[in-house]
């Protein structure tokens, strides 16, 4: 596809991009208080829906990535976005918890075939070795689905309810973003065919590769919990420091503009760098930023920009690492395989992180913070030496 064409097909999965994290992985960021005082639900439990459709998300996710290897991502893409109207349409209408729970399955599924991975498998899939720019592009349209979809639920909140917020959210996928799939999103080129084989080479890692793979799946577990830690737990943690609470809130909201200029400036850099610089960046900014709120330096704001930036760029080096580590062939299979760990970890580390405050205390989160964030600034570095030479 030649490169004019390519900005339609990234506009779209841009849009796709932020109306799915804003109505799956942000959802509950405004609606879990609204939630808890309408139904009586305990909080923990509507907290949990999240997670437990994350665990889903993770489970199905190498298959996922198999699926567009072979046959593109846009049926999984429409797949995503029919199962978060399901499910959408599921939690407004729940009429118990576990109705409610029930209905996360499906969202899950959605977040597993709608969210970055899938999307930049869909793009590896349609360029091949020279869809870097392009992951590059897309994460820089989802680094405002919190900054769209967040005032956005709070508005329809007050206009409709959560419930009425929830179908609102499933009328958008049902009349924008599965269009703009169906539309837009291309059927991708035959696949690349071994020229020793005459076939599609089987997926087989040893060696270094296969050392870069485990290296690889341990950034993105880490990445993934020290995140999913600290979204949930920033305002307490920053709150046991002696922060008011609607100063916590606007360093908080530093965050999403610190990644966004980040990305800015990754794709300003043109690729002319390896993508491993861009995680190791990455990792080296995630540990500077919560190492000095560990240490309790009073630069909260400049610590949260660092974290931010990293994050940001770390989103970027998710996508394009394994296409430079692993070439085109195998991109989509092994971004399935990739999603699982981080997945995972992002379900579970609200409730690991909930333990640690409660029985341990502020410090020690904060300890704990650090030390993973450092632990992946390591593996980051140990994946430079088994890149492949070529």
């Amino acid at each position: 596809m030649a490169p004019a064409r390519r900005w339609p097909v990234i506009s779209a999965l841009g849009v796709v991009q932020i109306l799915t994290w804003g109505s799956s992985f942000y959802l509950l960021s405004v609606l879990a208080a609204p939630m808890t005082q309408d139904t009586g639900w305990p909080l923990g439990w509507v907290i949990g829906g999240l997670s437990l459709g994350l665990l889903v998300a993770g489970l199905i996710s190498p298959r996922v990535g198999a699926f567009i290897g072979e046959h593109g991502g846009r049926p999984v893409l429409a797949f995503a976005a029919v199962a978060l109207v399901l499910g959408l349409t599921g939690l407004a209408l729940a009429p118990n918890v576990t109705a409610y729970l029930a209905a996360w399955l499906l969202v899950g599924l959605g977040m597993g075939t709608g969210l970055y991975d899938p999307a930049f498998a869909t793009l590896g899939r349609l360029y091949g070795a020279e869809a870097r720019p392009a992951i590059t592009t897309l994460t820089l349209w989802g680094g405002f689905a919190s900054t769209v979809c967040w005032p956005l639920s709070a508005f329809l909140i007050e206009q409709v309810g959560w419930r009425g917020t929830c179908l609102v959210y499933a009328g958008l996928h049902l009349s924008v973003t599965l269009p703009l799939i169906l539309l837009v999103i291309p059927q991708p080129p035959g696949r690349i065919v071994s020229r020793l084989e005459g076939a599609i080479p089987a997926i087989r890692l040893k060696g270094r590769e296969r050392r870069a793979f485990l290296l690889m799946a341990g950034v993105l577990t880490l990445g993934g919990t020290v995140m999913a830690m600290v979204s949930v737990h920033l305002i307490t943690l920053l709150q046991a420091r002696g922060v008011a609470l609607t100063s916590a809130v606007a360093y908080g909201a530093l965050i999403g503009p610190a990644q966004v200029g980040a990305r800015i400036v990754e794709k300003a850099g043109k690729g002319r760098h390896h993508p491993l610089w861009t995680l190791t960046v990455a990792m080296v900014l995630v540990v500077l930023g919560v190492v000095m709120l560990t240490a309790g330096l009073p630069l909260v704001g400049l610590a949260l920009v660092l974290y931010g930036a990293g994050n940001g760029i770390y989103s970027i080096a998710r996508g394009t690492v394994p296409l430079a580590l692993f070439g085109p062939e195998r991109y989509a299979a092994l971004v399935g395989r990739l999603a699982r760990p981080g997945l995972v970890a992002q379900a579970l580390a609200p409730s690991v992180g909930a333990v640690v405050l409660t029985h341990a205390g502020a410090n020690a989160t904060y300890a704990l913070l650090s030390v993973l964030a450092s632990a992946n600034v390591a593996l980051a570095l140990s994946i430079w030496s088994v890149r492949p030479r070529s």
